[in-house]
This record gives C-alpha cells, structure tokens and sequence, in this order.
C-alpha cells in the first residue's frame, strides 16, 4: 500500500531539479515516488503544466510556453519574421582567386555540403564567402566564434521581454529555417561547446529540447567554416587561442579548401582596384613594389628566415594609409608597427631592396619633421 505523504508543489519540484535537474522523464519521477512514497499520478498532474513531451517534463518551461512556441512554428504571423535582406552586398574591388570559384559552386548546388576553409590570416577566407553568397543572391548568417560561445549563443533560447519569457532563435535556427548559408568565422577558437552542432552538421535537423520542437532544414541550408588551423592547435603559437577540435565533429565537414594568398599577379590587381576606389592616382609601381615585397616576406616566411609574415590584408591597409598620408614611408611603417622592431627594420630593408625611392620618402618625412619642429619654435618667440 502506498502512503500519502503531504508535500506541497515546491518542494516536489525543488526535490526533482536538485535529484535530476529542469529536464526529467518517467523513470526519474516513477524512481522519486518510490524513494518518497508518493503516488505516481499525483506527482504528474502537479507537473501537467511543464510537459513537454511525452514521458517528458521541463521543469523551466510551462506548458502555456510551449504552446506559444508551438503557434509560432506552425504560423508564421505568430511571430514576425526577420524582414531584413541577409544577402551580402557586392564589393567593386573584390578579386577572385584560389578556391572561391569551388565554393561558389557548392553554394549554388543548394546542397547541404559542409565545407571547412582553412588558411593564414588576411588571405581573403570571410570575404570569398561573403562574395559567392553576393553574387549568387544567397542569404548569408555569419557567426564569429570565440571560445565562449555556447549553445545559448547558437541555438537560440528564452528571453524576457516585457516580463514575459519568449522563446528567441539562434543565428543556426535563423539559417535553417531561412535556407541560408552559415558561415562559422574562426572555428577553430570554440571549446567543446561547439559539439551542439554536430547534429546539425549531418544535415537532418535540429531537436530543441528546450521547447521539444524538431526544426528542420530548409532547402539550400549549408555550413561553412573558416580557420587559421585544421582544428589540431597551433603548435608554433602565431594563432594563440585556438583549440583542438573534436575528431567526430571536423569529420563531418564534407571538404576542406587550403586558402593560400593570392599570386603576386592577383595581389596587384587587388591593390590596385583598391587604390583606384579611393581616388589615389599613378598607383600601379606603387601597388606592384607592394605586391612584391609581400612575396618575397612571405617566401622567406617559409623558409624560416623570418617569423613574420605580410598578408593581403594588410596591403590594403597600406593602401588605405597611403590614400591618407600621401607619403609611402608613413603608411607602410605606421601599418607594421604592429610587430617588433627586429621584424619592422627586417621588412622595411626588404622593401628599400624593392622600392629605390623608399629613402628619399623616408629622408623627406624626417626633413618635415624637423621643419614642423622650426615652425612650432618660430611661432613661440613670436608670441
């Protein structure tokens, strides 16, 4: 015979989340009444309003709330959907090389087909996804991963707004649902709180337990990911902060592209397409002495004559300072001070090898410098 022993809700409900924590099932309550003497029915139709399936309870989630989740997914005017256009904006000055016309046409296949892009930073990995999704008239949802990102960050989860707790999507749902394209930036920085992808990754879909709802994909949903590693560390340290990922989870990745830096041909017709758009005239020595001396630092990169290495990336930016400064010795000393001083006076030798007129420049700046330094003295005694 059982006995009936008088305990209120809160304590039945503190009792179960501390023995089997917010989700529990059948067994977990069939194995409390037993410890407690409790009636089995009794305990369940206290909890009648946290089912969420069945055989299931969710101790954080009411039933009223899961109705509204369920009404959001079965009619879309119960919730408004996201009306802003996803799809990347062409860039004028984008250049393609290396896989991007690959992953051009996965993208276009509109299949689900992972794909992991690894490479060097600066070497255009992002923006050639960004590009094919542009051209291709795709929507595109970029994640940038850190090592806190969790499935909270990527799944979606309750939210209060207004004092009422709403259930609000994760940029992976937004993407499934839409049929866009998700693009995890810098993979290779997240922890192994990523594995809540992994079923994702196999293209079927998504269960939220949370809301005990199954999402599926839409048509022309895909995973890109972009890293600096193949997911194995980095053992020479230039990329602190990225980790070992899991072998079931980089297995799932259908291909991986080695993104390389563009030929000293491609480079210059990236530099100069930049230095065209911002209004810089007779640029073409100037972008072609750039391009070279990148190569040759990046050659001696790889055979271990130096430690540093210029990418792509950090052209434009010279560029980009040159169209400010107006002087070639500025911009590209201000752009590298960014590395020790053995490694900017080893660079900055490498480019007088390439360019005869970089001391002149540079003598120049030094000479109005010190006319600068006049004037600044002259102005004093006047006043």
């Amino acid at each position: 015979m059982t006995l009936k022993i008088m305990m209120n809700d809160d304590q039945i409900f503190q009792d179960l989340k501390t023995n089997f924590g917010p989700e529990i099932t059948s067994g977990d309550i069939r194995g409390y009444c037993a410890s407690k003497n409790i009636s089995y029915p009794t305990v369940t139709r206290r909890l009648e309003q946290f089912k969420v399936g069945h055989g299931k309870w969710n101790l954080e989630v009411t039933s009223e709330v899961v109705d509204q989740i369920e009404q959001a997914y079965v009619s879309p005017s119960a919730v408004p959907a996201i009306e802003q256009n996803l799809i990347p904006g062409k860039d004028a000055n984008f250049v393609s090389f290396g896989n991007f016309s690959d992953i051009k046409k996965i993208i276009s296949s509109r299949l689900f087909y992972p794909v992991f892009i690894t490479g060097l930073s600066g070497n255009g990995k992002t923006f050639a996804v960004e590009q094919a999704c542009a051209q291709l008239k795709r929507e595109l949802i970029r994640v940038n991963i850190t090592v806190e990102t969790d499935e909270d960050d990527l799944i979606g989860g309750f939210r209060l707004v207004d004092g009422d707790t709403v259930w609000h999507n994760g940029p992976v749902i937004e993407a499934l649902q839409r049929g866009a394209v998700l693009l995890l930036d810098e993979i290779d920085l997240a922890s192994n709180k990523i594995l809540c992808l992994q079923p994702i990754l196999e293209g079927n879909g998504v269960f939220l337990k949370k809301t005990g709802q199954f999402v599926k994909p839409a048509p022309g949903f895909t995973i890109l990911a972009t890293a600096n590693t193949k997911g194995k560390g980095s053992d020479d340290g230039r990329f602190i902060g990225t980790n070992v990922l899991n072998e079931a989870f980089l297995e799932r990745f259908c291909v991986t592209f080695e993104q390389k830096y563009p030929a000293v041909a491609t480079e210059i017709r990236i530099l100069t397409k930049m230095a065209v758009s911002l209004g810089i005239e007779d640029s073409n020595d100037f972008c072609k002495m750039l391009a070279d001396w990148a190569d040759v630092i990046r050659k001696t990169f790889y055979d271990g004559g130096i430690e540093e290495i210029i990418s792509t990336r950090r052209l434009v930016h010279i560029v980009r300072a040159y169209s400010i400064f107006k002087n070639k010795s500025k911009a590209i000393r201000y752009c590298i001070n960014r590395f020790d001083d053995d490694t900017k006076t080893s660079f900055l030798e490498l480019y007088d090898k390439v360019d005869a007129s970089f001391v002149s420049d540079e003598s120049a700046e030094q000479n109005e410098t010190v006319d600068d330094s006049s004037d600044t003295v002259d102005s004093s005694v006047s006043f």
